[in-house]
């Protein structure tokens, strides 16, 4: 399975295996990027996120928290532009609670594009109830241009993939999608989203997509 993983993630203690993305400090490797890491006898290697996400007021984005400032926290979004989460939009800030002790670095969240000024900058929310600070379940990476593919037609996809492993999933239109559940169930819904990645562009995948979930589920069972 791909791993998603964040910069300044440690990656490896041996520093002859640093590639494209890492970066070495002292003895050890680091992720440079937000990427997907690439693992081999020779390289280690972080691919960045193809595609990179345009933001649209009203997406759905799941960003990781990459600077905290006085009134807010910045947020990589899988974009050429940032996010801002001004700490009136997180519910969970309170009076004399530090905001680094609501959201720290490298945290991620589930939030709404609530609005996108001239210069592109963008603001979010979490006072939406998909909005969520993540604590807990896996987040997979794909190609922002797939996730259309991913929902389906009037969200068919999304349904069938819940239907079947009675899991949780937030699609983020960045290409960050949120799993929770059963983690067994989990890792058959993270490989069904990669199969779509793959084979967004071919005739006949809801029919493909259910098939493998069964014969996943039966190898499982």
């Amino acid at each position: 399975m791909r791993k998603i993983v964040l910069p300044g993630d440690f990656l490896s203690n041996n520093t002859k295996l640093a590639s494209y993305g890492t970066y070495v400090e002292g003895e050890r490797v680091y992720a440079k990027i937000l990427g997907l890491l690439e693992e081999t006898d020779n390289s280690i290697k972080v691919i960045p996120l193809k595609g990179k996400y345009t933001p649209s007021v009203g997406d759905t984005v799941i960003g990781i928290v990459n600077e905290i400032s006085a009134n807010g926290w910045n947020l990589d979004i899988n974009s050429p532009y940032q996010a801002f989460l001004p700490a009136s939009e997180n519910p969970e800030t309170k009076p004399g609670k530090k905001l680094n002790e609501v959201l720290d670095m490298g945290d991620s969240v589930i939030t709404k594009v609530v609005n996108i000024d001239p210069r592109m900058k963008v603001t979010v929310t979490m006072r939406e109830k998909i909005c969520r600070a993540i604590r807990f379940g896996r987040i997979v990476a794909i190609n922002p241009a797939r996730i259309p593919r991913v929902i389906g037609k009037k969200g068919s996809m999304i349904k069938l993939i819940k239907n079947e492993l009675e899991v949780q999933i937030v699609v983020g239109q960045n290409g960050l999608i949120w799993l929770n559940g059963d983690r067994k169930k989990i890792s058959i819904a993270e490989e069904v989203i990669y199969l779509i990645e793959e084979e967004a562009h071919t005739e006949g995948l809801t029919d493909r997509v259910a098939e493998f979930i069964r014969r996943r589920k039966n190898v499982q069972t």
